[in-house]
C-alpha cells in the first residue's frame, strides 16, 4: 500500500509531544547572497541533531504489539534516531553502520543505548548483515528511508512548512530538501501536496552522487555506486522502492552541489543563522545561495536536514567561510 496523506497526518499525532516542532529561520545576508528570501527549516535542533528522529519514531510507534527491539542500517543519523526512539519506548536497538562513519555519530548511537556493529561499506553487504541478525535475534527491520511509517514520519516536517508558510503569507516557494534515499523528499512532497499545493519539492545532491537527479531526468532509477563522501548522510546508489514513484510524480528537477559550496553553505549557516551543519545537511543551503539560476520565485523554502558533523569537518567550513569574508 502506498504511502498516503493520512499516513503523515497520524505520524503527526504520534509524534506529538515527543518530536520538536523546528522553526523557520531567515537572515538578510542569506537573502543578499541568494538574490531572494531564504527560509531555512532548522531541522538539525529536532532531537539527534536531524529529521530521522520523526521517521524512527513513527516507524517504531506503529510496531505490532510484543515487539522486542528493531535493527537498522546507518551512517548515523537515522542510527541516533532509531536508537532514541527505541530508548523512549524500552526497546533493544541494534545498528550496522559502516567503519567510515563520522566518529561523533558512532558514539552519539551508543551513548544512545544502541549496541553497533561496525562493517566495512566497501566489501560487505549492510542489507545482509542486518537480515542475518535480525534473524537470529528476533529483531524488526527499520530502513532508513524506504518504509512506509519512516515515510510519513518524515512527511510531518512538510506539515509544518505548510502551517508555518500559510501564517507567513507564503505560496508558490520551491522546497530544497537534501536527499538521500529519499524519504524525507518523498514524505515531505506528499505533504505539500495536500496542503500546500503550488510549492513544489525539488531534490538537493552532491556531485558524484546524484542518483536521484539523474532518476528525474531519465524517468527511471539510475543508480550509483555505493563509496564513501564528504555527505555521508545522504551518500545512498539510487532512490527506493517507495520513495522513486513520489519523488517521480511529484518533484521538479533535482539539483546538484559540489562539496566546496556545501562547504561554504555550512559557514554561511553558522555565521548567520549560528546553526552547526553537517556537509548532508547543508546541501540544499548550498543551492539556495550558489545556484540561484536554478530556483524560480522570490520565495525558497530549505531543509536543514542535520547537524552531526565532526569538528575536524567543520573547521574546514568554517576556514572556507572565512577565507570567501576576506577575499
Amino acid at each position: 500500500m502506498p504511502v498516503a496523506i493520512n499516513d503523515i497526518r497520524a505520524a503527526q499525532a504520534r509524534l506529538a509531544g515527543h518530536a520538536r516542532r523546528t522553526p523557520l529561520l531567515t537572515s538578510p545576508f542569506l537573502d543578499a547572497i541568494a538574490g531572494r528570501r531564504v527560509w531555512v527549516k532548522a531541522e538539525c535542533l529536532q532531537h539527534t541533531g536531524s529529521f530521522k528522529f520523526r521517521g524512527a519514531w513513527s516507524a517504531l510507534t506503529a510496531l505490532p504489539e510484543g515487539a522486542r527491539g528493531v535493527i537498522a542500517c546507518s551512517s548515523g543519523n537515522h542510527a541516533q534516531g532509531v536508537a532514541l526512539a527505541a530508548r523512549m519506548r524500552g526497546l533493544e536497538a541494534v545498528i550496522v553502520m559502516p567503519r567510515d562513519a563520522p566518529t561523533i555519530k558512532i558514539a552519539n548511537t551508543r551513548a544512545l543505548g544502541a549496541e553497533v556493529v561496525l562493517y566495512d561499506r566497501a566489501r560487505e553487504d549492510r542489507d545482509a548483515i542486518a537480515t542475518r541478525v535480525a534473524a537470529e535475534r528476533g529483531l524488526i527491520l527499520i530502513p532508513p528511508f524506504d518504509h512506509r511509517q519512516v515515510i510519513a514520519g518524515q512527511g510531518t516536517t512538510g506539515l509544518e512548512i505548510a502551517q508555518d508558510a500559510h501564517a507567513l503569507g507564503l505560496s508558490n516557494a520551491q522546497v530544497l530538501v537534501c536527499c538521500g534515499g529519499g524519504g524525507l523528499s518523498a514524505g515531505i512532497a506528499l505533504a505539500l501536496e495536500a496542503e500546500a499545493p503550488q510549492m513544489q519539492v525539488r531534490t538537493v545532491e552532491p556531485e558524484g552522487f546524484d542518483d536521484v537527479a539523474a532518476s528525474l531526468r531519465a524517468g527511471a532509477v539510475v543508480t550509483n555506486p555505493t563509496r564513501a563522501g564528504l555527505c555521508d548522510a545522504i551518500v545512498t546508489p539510487a532512490p527506493g522502492r517507495l520513495t522513486w514513484p513520489i519523488l517521480k510524480r511529484l518533484c521538479g528537477p533535482g539539483l546538484v552541489v559540489p562539496d566546496t559550496d556545501t562547504l561554504r553553505a555550512m559557514g554561511q549557516a553558522f555565521a548567520r543563522l549560528k546553526l552547526v551543519l553537517e556537509p548532508g545537511g547543508a546541501v540544499a543551503l548550498a543551492a539556495a545561495l550558489f545556484q540561484p539560476d536554478q530556483i524560480a520565485g522570490e520565495d525558497v523554502i530549505v531543509i536543514a536536514s542535520g547537524g552531526n558533523v565532526d569538528s575536524a569537518v567543520f573547521q574546514r567550513a568554517l576556514q572556507r567561510e572565512g577565507a570567501d569574508a576576506t577575499g
